[in-house]
């Protein structure tokens, strides 16, 4: 193995004396990429406000029959429901006014269902009358919409939790509902249910439960029996398709077998066959578009370092091939309906998705829902940016000197020479996430990037999308380990390949990527000249503790209880050598020896990293006289959407990447946002005293 090792460095290192070897290639196309971008004409400098504009139609939904498309409508400060005809004509209104999140439409075309944090409601969309509240969600049932029934004409699945009682333990069901509130019961059981799988009868034919650590997919036998089939372990992905195929076989989601999360069939003996899996051999899968009619899978979607699609039969792949040939380079997320399917079209530099409908019948394509934008902070209509000036998102691969081959991207500005540029690693959070190829950057890189800075975000090992044995890799090395490594060693490669330059180098990242970041600046100061660590965690054992004693171990393990979920990551809270080596290993233990300039972001009312963490950490660094500047929104989660909050974020990070990098310096404040940092700023260091910025509390 070592020897294997060293042969990839070398070859990597010294490309050419195997041009053949991936990273060569990858090489030569990040080249070449560059010198496209520096080839472009430079882009105008747009105002700040301008990148963090909203979508008017946070929700859009085909009709089964590929007639109709529903969507939601924000204007004036009020969402209201529209149904928009597929074949032409005007759109009608339906309601004026909901707080629904998502919106769904019954298997006949005739209801809609929309979907808030508290409720289930039914909306008549025939003419028929009778729209009403289906059910309560949440509360102390848990009470969830599993998905629209894909077999009854007008119904839906709920899973359920019934809380324990004096007379009786804790219970879960599965139910139907119709939209007269008629209720089926389809399964009780004492063990948490998953999800379901249902036979073309409309029976239950398969359910999945948790066992212990495990999920394991059940048969239902005609007497209710259950037979087990399938034990998923060791935190393997497991996710049945609603329906059962017309012999009667499970199909799934799953990366068992290759580690690969694919297409599976589960055959009568036991054993998986693989349908379908990325083509690259990098990605799991991401989406699945289904026939509206049988639930076949038709089309599987992909974001590795590509956004790909494929069409899982001749008649999806032709339709997929004429979309591509539309709209090349993009990454295509496709609905389908009968007459018409609904194409949402993403790309790093298409500010806001847009909309199409495609007429199976003819092959025609239409424009829809092409609303004008709104501004973030008073809802009033914007402009969306033009593509010509945004900056491209390119993909990059480099060898990790353990040998594993890792991804990110790169961000450059347009006709700007790369290797005098301020470089800023962006951190992703999690950490199990990741950054993916289509995605715009929520307005933040691309502002920095118009500011004149190279954006790295790097897909560190842990990292989810890109396999099993990607996500696994970390093994709990999330201290100034192996994780942190990967980040640092891809940032000196970027600045190898002349992007960026090396004096020039700042970090920044929210959650996991605020942890990051610290570590940047207290371990690695000679690379990272200054940080921006929004909701840090100062010491990631100490919060993977606290987290397990909260609701939000079930947001983050779902179903595997939380103290297995990390084992399985190599980070059990119950070994005191992983704890203690993190904890050894913390940003807070080594507070003295953080000497950059530190922005530090924390929330009131984060339940994911406790303010006293970060609180106690700006003190620590006060006290020992660094230069360190703590902002405290006290009504902000471990996320702020807030549109002040939002804009004030961005000047404070171009404040302070312009005074030690050098990129262009943020536009003014106005009122609200110097009312908003006014009362919000506990502690102002040198970079914040220089702007005119005070704590509005010693």
């Amino acid at each position: 193995m070592r020897s294997t090792i060293q042969l990839l460095r070398l070859l990597c290192v010294v490309p050419f004396l195997l041009p053949a070897l991936p990273c060569r290639a990858a090489d030569d196309a990040l080249h070449a990429a560059v010198a496209r971008e520096r080839a472009r004409p430079v882009a105008p400098h747009y105002p700040r406000a301008t990148f963090l504009v909203r979508s008017a139609t946070p929700a859009v939904a085909l009709s089964p029959d590929g007639r109709q498309v529903a969507y939601l409508r924000e204007q004036a400060g009020h969402r209201s429901l529209w149904v928009l005809p597929a074949d032409g004509g005007e759109p009608r209104r339906l309601l004026g006014g909901t707080d629904a999140r998502q919106i769904d439409w019954s298997h006949d075309g005739r209801w809609l269902l929309l979907a808030s944090p508290t409720q289930l409601f039914a909306v008549a969309a025939a003419g028929q009358g009778g729209s009403r509240l289906v059910a309560p969600l949440g509360g102390r049932e848990q009470r969830e919409l599993l998905r629209i029934d894909p077999l009854q004409p007008a119904a839906v699945l709920l899973r359920e939790r019934v809380p324990a009682s004096l007379d009786a333990p804790e219970r879960w069901r599965l139910a139907r509902v119709d939209m007269q509130g008629h209720r089926t019961l389809l399964r009780e059981d004492a063990r948490q249910l998953v999800d379901a799988t249902l036979e073309r009868s409309g029976r239950l034919a398969f359910v999945e439960r948790v066992e212990g650590a495990a999920l394991v997919f059940h048969r239902v036998d005609a007497s209710g029996g259950l037979h087990e089939v399938l034990r998923c372990t060791g935190l393997h992905r497991c996710a049945p398709l609603p329906l059962a195929d017309a012999r009667g076989r499970l199909l799934l989601r799953s990366d068992l077998g290759d580690g690969f999360d694919g297409l599976r069939r589960l055959e009568p003996d036991g054993t998986l066959t693989t349908l379908h899996e990325d083509p690259r051999g990098e990605a799991d899968l991401d989406t699945l578009a289904l026939d509206p009619v049988d639930g076949t899978p038709r089309i599987a979607s992909y974001r590795g370092t590509v956004a790909a699609s494929h069409g899982l039969d001749a008649a999806a792949q032709d339709a997929l091939a004429k979309l591509e040939a539309r709209y090349p380079g993009r990454n295509l997320e496709v609905a389908i309906g009968a007459t018409h399917w609904l194409v949402q079209e993403q790309a790093s530099t298409l500010h806001g998705a847009r909309w199409h409908l495609y007429d199976v019948r003819t092959g025609g394509l239409r424009d829809i829902l092409a609303f004008a934008p709104l501004a973030d902070r008073d809802g009033r209509p914007a402009r969306w940016l033009p593509e010509a000036a945004m900056p491209r998102k390119l993909p990059l691969a480099w060898i990790a000197s353990d040998g594993m081959r890792l991804h990110g991207f790169v961000w450059l500005p347009p006709g700007a020479d790369p290797a005098r540029l301020p470089l800023v690693v962006l951190v992703h959070g999690g950490p199990w996430n990741a950054s993916r190829p289509d995605e715009f950057g929520g307005g933040f890189v691309q502002a920095l990037v118009n500011r004149g800075y190279a954006v790295f975000e790097p897909n560190f090992r842990g990292s989810t999308g890109l396999g099993r044995r990607y996500s696994m890799a970390a093994q709990g090395d999330f201290g100034n380990g192996r994780v942190q490594q990967d980040i640092v060693e891809g940032t000196r490669w970027l600045l190898g390949r002349g992007i960026g330059d090396a004096d020039r180098v700042g970090i920044i990242g929210a959650s996991f990527g605020g942890y990051s970041t610290l570590l940047g600046v207290t371990f690695q100061p000679q690379l990272f000249k200054v940080g921006v660590a929004m909701v840090p965690p100062p010491d990631f054992a100490w919060v993977l503790d606290w987290v397990g004693r909260t609701t939000e171990a079930l947001a983050l393990a779902r179903y595997i209880p939380f103290d297995s979920w990390l084992a399985a990551l190599s980070l059990d809270p119950r070994d005191a050598a992983t704890m203690a080596r993190l904890h050894a290993q913390a940003p807070l233990a080594h507070a003295r020896e953080m000497n950059r300039p530190l922005l530090l972001y924390a929330g009131g009312e984060d339940r994911r990293v406790a303010i006293r963490g970060v609180l106690g950490y700006a003190a620590r660094l006060k006290q020992l006289g660094k230069d360190v500047s703590l902002l405290v929104d006290a009504d902000a989660g471990h996320s702020n959407a807030d549109p002040v909050a939002r804009e004030a974020q961005l000047y404070l990070i171009v404040l302070m990447l312009h005074r030690h990098l050098g990129g262009a310096s943020p536009e003014p404040l106005d009122p609200a946002l110097r009312e908003y940092l006014g009362r919000s700023l506990r502690i102002a260091g040198s970079d914040l005293q220089a702007a005119g910025l005070a704590p509005s509390r010693p």
